[in-house]
C-alpha cells in the first residue's frame, strides 16, 4: 500500500550542484533588499544628515508648510523666523526640506 521513497527517485539522475541551482533562489532575495536600500533606506539617510546639518541662515519648510529663515540652532529645536519679527521654535524632526542658505521672506 505504501511506496518506497526508493521509487519517487529519478532513476539514474546525477546529482549535480551547480551555482545557479544552489544560490538561485537567493537571487530575487538580493534583488529586492538592492531596491528597498536604494528606494528606502539611502533616501531617508540623506534626510537625516541633511536636517543634522541645519545651520543658521538656512530656509527650511516645516511639515506644515511654513517657510522661513533659521536665526537660532538649540539641540533638537530650530527657531525659524517667518516675517519681520516673528519668530517660532521648531523641532528639527518635523522639518520637510532645508533648502539652504537663500533669502526668506523678502517679497514685498
Amino acid at each position: 500500500m505504501f511506496s518506497s521513497p526508493a521509487y519517487a527517485q529519478a532513476a539514474g539522475a546525477p546529482a549535480s550542484s551547480s551555482f545557479l541551482t544552489s544560490f538561485g533562489p537567493l537571487i530575487p532575495m538580493i534583488a529586492i533588499i538592492a531596491i528597498m536600500w536604494f528606494l528606502i533606506i539611502r533616501p531617508q539617510q540623506q534626510k537625516v544628515k541633511q536636517h543634522a546639518a541645519v545651520k543658521k541662515g538656512d530656509t527650511v519648510v516645516t511639515g506644515g508648510g511654513v517657510v522661513g529663515k533659521v536665526t537660532k540652532v538649540d539641540g533638537d529645536e530650530i527657531e525659524v523666523e517667518i516675517a519681520s519679527g516673528v519668530k517660532i521654535r521648531v523641532v528639527k524632526s518635523t522639518l520637510t526640506s532645508v533648502r539652504g542658505a537663500t533669502v526668506a521672506n523678502d517679497r514685498a
